[in-house]
């Protein structure tokens, strides 16, 4: 089966990538250079101050559950729902020391907790209607030998 993003410009290029191509592409927000604010997904100008011009700015890989639901229902489009339909995810958001990134969560429920030490994931979003395995980002509990 073959896989693509839902969404590339949410990620690292692989020209920004360093020559290791086995490690996870990163997440890219926007850094202000005026007042340092950084955004998540990019965006062209800064929410804080009209001063600065944003520039690309890879966010780290791990952070801490901030706060954290289930999402029960189908959101609005542009969701997709996976083959099957809708099931309820886990989602929340990550505090990545810049930034509070919200994503959703590949924690078991019995794991989830404020405070609780993540890491960037992949999950898959939904299949295209030619099996292609649409995947967005996420973010699973970070073990000890990860680190």
């Amino acid at each position: 089966m073959t896989t693509r993003l839902i969404d590339e410009s949410l990620f690292e290029s692989r020209e920004d990538r360093e020559h290791d191509d086995q490690r996870p592409r990163r997440l890219v927000g926007a850094r202000c250079s005026a007042c340092t604010t950084v955004v998540f997904p990019r965006q062209d100008s800064c929410p804080r101050c009209a001063d600065g011009t944003m520039s690309a700015h890879v966010l780290p890989v791990s952070g801490r559950v901030w706060s954290w639901t289930l999402q029960a229902f189908p959101p609005k489009p542009p969701y997709r729902p996976p083959a099957g339909g809708h099931r309820p995810y886990h989602l929340g958001y990550v505090d990545l020391g810049e930034v509070l990134v919200e994503a959703r969560l590949a924690v078991p429920r019995e794991e989830i907790r404020i405070g609780l030490p993540v890491r960037l994931t992949t999950v898959t979003a939904y299949e295209d209607e030619d099996g292609t395995e649409v995947v967005t980002f996420a973010f699973g509990p970070e073990r000890d030998e990860e680190r």
